[in-house]
Parts: structure tokens; sequence; C-alpha cells
């Protein structure tokens, strides 16, 4: 089995020729810090719609090092912490647009991919939820319930026949399905709007790590980029920029992928629709059917490092991938004896009430994007193309989007920060069990933590 090498998408991909780095100094109208979707999307944008502008995106190790090329390939209309966020700040309508543009997005990312040519394995299939408790099943009804007050959203509630007919699930008490969702192969993307980015113009420079972003100014590795504007697209490496390290904290994810499973297996499961799957577990899990008849799966393992630390290349603890293997076999009790060919982790921003957000101050000419929380993949196309309509100075219905220019208090400083993440996860994890045992009601382990930590 593979431990770490970033991801298994990038292993199934093979390693791409290295691009040049830049040391010294550099002057671009747009200079993008962090290469993966945020980034390269808002460079995609630019570049179509102003191609004269000379755009560089800057990154510390290849394009896609980060989530955007180990993440579980859910391409979904997910609002980062949800609607009912936004209730206090805006009106309803505000937030339906805000849902319609996340829909919206899911599907511009599937038409650029056929405009460019990029082939990301992507098959539509909706996204599946299942509960297979009575606490989760109560959180699922409750979900339907909430989610069916609302636009755009498209929610079916499926009994426990009709959810086994979709993915035969073990125990499946009840599902959860909406269309606007799509299964992708991450690394593909990243690779495919990387190449597509250059024949634009773009230029990329890997092997080239950004110290501080400062007005007009970024400071690399042995010298200093000028530009009239910076967008900072770092996510879960955000706190290793000087002054940011309370920002946005670097959560941990990890995931495990089987070898390619028989038609046998895909026979028993239903799973032929390209659907992504989750659960209502506190500590929830997410899985793809691979292009390859594999599952990949995933969730959270060791979910925070003291001091906001990042690993290199992903390398897993045997304790996690034991855990997401016995989710795996939980839930498909068929794949008990199938082979787990790699393990790998990443990390994903947390702001501090746990909603993503976009911006740009015009005074300092920087602009941001990110703490999506595990929702990026879809929600980063609607950053880049926010970010395009901000530095172009165009007042658009996706700039007066709720997300927009939205602000959040820093995490506490450490030790805090470390006890809070753990013990928040200590108590969702201990939730999960009592569940599992028979606990009929959600546990009050984890209300209290969501109570205390502000996570929706």
């Amino acid at each position: 089995m593979l431990n770490g090498q970033v991801s298994h998408w990038w292993q199934q991909i093979g390693a791409q020729e290295p691009r040049p780095n830049l040391r010294g100094h550099g002057t671009f109208d747009v200079a993008i810090v962090g290469g993966g979707f945020t980034g390269l999307w808002t460079a995609y944008y630019l570049a179509k719609s102003a191609p004269e502008l000379n755009i560089a995106i800057f990154e510390a190790r290849h394009v896609g090092y980060g989530a955007s090329g180990r993440n579980g390939g859910w391409l979904t209309n997910t609002i980062t912490a949800g609607r009912e966020r936004y209730l206090k700040t805006h009106p309803v309508q505000a937030i339906n647009d805000f849902q319609l543009a996340m829909n919206d997005s899911v599907e511009e990312v599937i038409k650029v991919c056929e405009t460019e040519n990029i082939d990301a394995d992507i098959l539509r299939g909706g996204e599946f939820e299942v509960a297979y408790t009575p606490a989760q099943e109560h959180r699922l009804r409750a979900q339907a319930e909430a989610d069916q007050g609302w636009e755009h959203t498209d929610v079916r509630l499926l009994e426990a026949a009709e959810a086994q007919c979709k993915i035969s699930v073990a125990g499946t008490r009840a599902a959860l399905w909406h269309p606007h969702a799509a299964r992708i192969q991450p690394a593909k993307l990243v690779r495919g709007l990387a190449q597509t980015v250059e024949r634009l113009g773009v230029k990329i420079y890997e092997d080239t790590p950004v110290r501080s972003i400062r007005p007009r100014q970024v400071d690399i590795e042995g010298g200093t980029v000028s530009a009239e504007y910076i967008v900072r697209a770092t996510e879960g490496f955000t706190a290793q920029l000087t002054g940011h390290k309370r920002l946005w904290l670097p959560m941990n994810s990890s995931m495990i992928v089987t070898e390619p499973l028989p038609s046998s297996v895909w026979d028993e499961l239903n799973w032929s629709q390209g659907e992504v799957l989750g659960d209502f577990a506190h500590v929830y899990m997410y899985a793809q059917r691979t292009a390859d008849n594999r599952i990949a799966i995933g969730g959270r393992g060791v979910p925070y490092k003291y001091g906001s630390r990042t690993d290199t290349d992903g390398q897993t603890p045997q304790s996690t991938i034991d855990g997401l293997q016995d989710v795996l076999h939980r839930m498909f009790p068929q794949t008990h004896h199938a082979k787990i060919d790699h393990a790998w982790s990443g990390v994903l921003g947390v702001p501090r009430d746990w909603a993503a957000t976009v911006g740009l101050d015009p005074m300092t000419g920087i602009g941001w994007a990110g703490g999506y929380v595990g929702t990026g993949v879809a929600t980063t196309n609607l950053s880049g193309r926010t970010l395009r309509d901000l530095i172009l100075g165009e007042q658009t219905a996706l700039t007066e989007l709720p997300w927009a220019n939205h602000a959040v208090r820093k995490w506490e400083p450490e030790p805090l920060r470390w006890l809070a993440t753990k013990g928040l996860y200590a108590a969702y994890g201990a939730a999960d069990r009592s569940e599992l045992r028979g606990r009929e009601t959600s546990s009050p382990l984890a209300l209290l933590a969501d109570k205390i930590t502000g996570k929706p």
C-alpha cells in the first residue's frame, strides 16, 4: 500500500514535468499566490476576459499539491457553513441567489471542461447522503425539511427501500439526494486547468514559496514580485504566510482507495451513476466510485497539528487508515477482503465561523478566497469568477452574493486552538460511537461541541 506521496489522484496520472521557478524580482498586473483550484480558476477567467493582463501564479511545490489535488472529487453545490448562516445579515432572496450561483458553478465546471477538452472523469450523478443509525436518520429528516424550505435545492427524501436501490449501503434507514453534483478526478482537473491557463498566456512558477503578502508586493524566496493586484489563494496553507497564523485553521482530512473492485461487487452495490456519497455522522465520511472502479473514501483522521503545522506529502497514520477501513466495511461489507492500494492526507482551510469568503481590498490591491472547509471543488469556480469581476472593477450579481467580503474573527492562540480542535473531534467521535450503539437522538456531546465552536 502506498502511503502519502501527495495522493492517489496524482499517482494515477503520473508526475508532470516541473515548471520553472522564479528567483529574484518580477512585475505583473496580477500575482496569484497558490496553484490550486482557486488560483487556476481566477487566472482562467481573468485571462479570458482581459487577455492583455500579465498574470502569474506562484506555487510553493507544484500545481494541485494541496487540497485541490487530494480531495474526494465532489463537485457539488454546498454553501459552506449552510444557508442559515447568512439569515441575520442578508434577506432570504440573497441566500436563494447564492444557492442558485452554487448550482450554476457545478454546471460551469462541467461546461469549461467540455469547452477546453479537459478530461477529468466527470460523471454527473448527484449527491447521495445516507443515515444508518436512528440519530442520523433524525438529523437527515430535519435536514430534508430545512432544505425543502429553500429555493434551488431540489432535494429528494428517499425512504430505505428506494435508497437501497440507488446505492446499497448496509443498514440504510433513509437518504437524501439532489442532482447538482458530479464525480471528478481532481488531479486531472488541476492539470487540465493549468495547461489551459498557460495556453492563454498565464505564467506558472512552481517551487516558488511565498513568504508574505503586502500591498502591491509579494515576498518570495530570494526576491520580490510587484503587482497591481495580488490574490491570496492558499487555503489550508494560509497560516504559513507572515501575519496569517490565526486566520484559517488548517484542518486535516484523510483518504484511502481500494483496488479496482469486480463487477460482481458493483452489481450488489447498485452504484453506477456517478453519485458522490456521504453520511450523517458527526465525523462524516465522503466517497466516490472512481472511473476505474475503486471506492475512494475519506474522513477526519488527526484533525489538527499543533501550531497550524501541515504535512509534507500526505503521510497518514495507520490508526486513521484503520478507521477509514472500518467505515468502508461497515457501509459495504462486500469490500471486506478488498485491498487498500493507497492512503493519503491533506489540509483544508477552516475559518472561525466555518464560512468561506471571497473579496478584494481596493486600497491594497489584495484579494482573497478560501476557507472552504472541504466544499471547494465547485466553490473555487465561483471564487474565480467573483475575483475576476472584483479585479476588473465590475459590480455584478456575483460580487453582491452574501459571502463577498465576508469577514470573521481570528482563531484563538495556542494552546487554546489545539485543545479546542482536539476536544471537538473527540466529542464528535464519542457521539458517533454512542449512536452506533443505538442512541436514538443526537448526543449532547456533539450538540455542545457545535455550540462552543460555532460549527453549523
